[in-house]
């Protein structure tokens, strides 16, 4: 099979290839409950960038034996092949794969209680395991799959799987607590905060205030579902707390998590409101009585549950979410991680072997 395969890190991220085309043997089902997918689409994420850059080498790859894999953990394709025990797909069903629970089976007690990203055995392709779906054939399990609706193809969706379902998680987290009438700030609306931006107008009924340093990424997202739209040009803080008549949006959720961004997150919400980090490179710097004084929350978010990416998927069925994307093809690899270094990317990218 053709493959793209990463041969090193590039902290500097200035290498002009990154990966490099190959030729790999197929992969081949081992366990009863494997499943092999040909790749439909294979979305193309900054963290696969972050892997470029060797962020990640100290948590998934501490002994330096990672390298040379196969990026892409956002993946969906057509089944392939089945394991003898797998009995809900065959041949040519479209699917989406759940990005982190390839390698369980099911039985740890975050698997039993729903936690699939937390699973002790899980394994996230292309950055704790070698194969990832830069490639024209994966081998995933079972547990992985949701059956896609016959509306929608795996170019359509692949997203989904960890930009989408990311971008999901919080928000659900979010409009649990969010009444009308109050309010959601959503700082960065590109790949992940378009898709955000869309499920908060699907869930709930909040008021929604984009806040963005593009003017061009700020006038797409807006006809997404925006109230208000915001750009950073340092007066971004005040503006928000006019428009929340002073007191602060009862959610922040911050999809940039660097760049100063979290400073000014936390000083967006409002007293007794949640601060949602989703983007990382920079510390989150608070005083700890600012917090307790202003009864502030600040919660992470990793990427969802299974059944979280089924719940988006229905999302999708229905038109209530979409994705822009730019589609690359699986040899152009290298342009696609480039444009998207460089900001050249609208909404989200996606390799189509």
């Amino acid at each position: 099979m053709k493959a793209q395969v990463l041969h090193k890190y590039d902290p500097e991220m200035k290498e002009k290839v990154w990966v490099t085309g190959e030729e790999m043997p197929n992969p081949k089902l081992e366990k009863s409950s494997d499943v092999i997918v040909k790749i439909g689409a294979a979305g193309v994420c900054r963290t696969d960038l972050h892997i470029i850059e060797g962020v990640w080498k100290h948590i998934q790859d501490p002994d330096g034996k990672l390298l040379p894999c196969v990026m892409g953990h956002e993946n969906a394709g057509w089944v392939e092949e089945v394991g003898k025990d797998v009995t809900t797909f065959k041949k040519g069903d479209p699917v989406i794969l759940h990005p982190l629970i390839s390698g369980t089976d099911g039985t740890c007690l975050d698997c039993r209680r729903g936690n699939d990203m937390h699973a002790e055995a899980g394994a996230f392709p292309g950055l704790s395991i070698k194969e990832g779906g830069y490639a024209e054939l994966l081998k995933t399990s079972v547990r992985n799959l949701i059956k896609l609706p016959t509306v929608l193809t795996p170019k359509d969706v692949a997203p989904f799987s960890d930009a989408g379902l990311t971008a999901y998680r919080v928000v659900k987290k979010a409009s649990r607590h969010l009444l009308p009438g109050q309010n959601c700030v959503i700082i960065g609306a590109g790949g992940l905060g378009h898709i955000a931006i869309q499920c908060l107008r699907a869930m709930c009924a909040a008021n929604i205030i984009i806040v963005e340093k593009s003017k061009t990424a700020l006038d797409h997202a807006m006809p997404l579902g925006g109230d208000e739209g915001v750009l950073i040009d340092g007066n971004e803080v005040e503006r928000v707390l006019e428009l929340t008549k002073g007191k602060g949006a009862e959610a922040v959720i911050d999809f940039v998590g660097e760049k100063g961004s979290t400073s000014m997150g936390l000083k967006m919400t409002g007293g007794g409101g949640s601060y949602y980090i989703v983007g990382y490179g920079e510390e989150i710097k608070s005083l700890a009585v600012d917090l307790i004084i202003a009864e502030k929350s600040i919660i992470g978010n990793l990427v969802g549950t299974w059944s979280e990416l089924y719940e988006l998927m229905e999302l999708a069925n229905k038109g209530l979410v979409k994705l822009s994307m730019q589609e690359y093809k699986l040899d152009d690899a290298n342009k696609a991680l480039h444009d998207l270094n460089e900001g050249k990317v609208k909404g989200r990218a996606v390799l189509v072997p």
